[in-house]
């Protein structure tokens, strides 16, 4: 496995307009990839994740917001949403820009993650099924199980975000890392 040496530095607020920008394309680059452009995933702006679902994310109690760092180079972001009282916390988005697909910098990136919050008890993550590279990272690499996938058969919706109706793919896997 490559070790890509990757640094996070906290969003700025005149970088906020970019990170949003640049997760979408990171998204919709995976589902073309998958789909082509017969793609029936996207939503009405055209957007696998929506701008709405990013700021929602990025303006969340407790989130936290960095850039992905390689090189001097802004590659990718994270957002994470932190609960001090439990320790059980939320990888909401991680993201690498697509020319630096397959470097290491994504599995970089989830290590200084890890570092930043040791006191984690557990990590809980999302990922469309049609995302195979997030679904091979996460397993295989960062060492998530799957524990659940919603779908229309799925005996429970998936979980709202932020009290409002899911406006993402209506299949999804969910993750957990249990941390030692």
């Amino acid at each position: 496995m490559q070790h890509t040496s990757v640094s996070l530095i906290p969003l700025e607020a005149n970088d906020r307009e970019q990170f949003i920008l640049d997760n979408q394309r990171a998204f919709w680059y995976g589902a073309m990839q998958e789909f082509g452009m017969r793609d029936d995933h996207l939503d009405s702006q055209g957007e696998i994740i929506s701008r709405k679902t990013i700021e929602a994310c990025l303006d969340a109690p407790d989130s936290e917001a960095y850039r992905i760092i390689c090189d001097g180079q802004k590659v990718g972001g994270v957002i994470l949403k932190i609960d001090r009282a439990t320790n059980q916390n939320e990888l909401d988005i991680l993201f690498t820009a697509p020319e630096v697909h397959s470097r290491g910098i994504g599995y970089g990136a989830w290590q200084t993650v890890e570092a930043l919050h040791p006191e984690t008890k557990v990590w809980e993550t999302f990922t469309p099924y049609f995302e195979k590279r997030n679904i091979h990272f996460y397993l295989n690499k960062c060492g998530f199980k799957i524990v659940e996938f919603f779908t229309l058969q799925h005996p429970l919706e998936l979980p709202p975000q932020n009290d409002e109706e899911q406006d993402g793919p209506d299949e999804m896997f969910r993750f957990v890392k249990v941390m030692e």
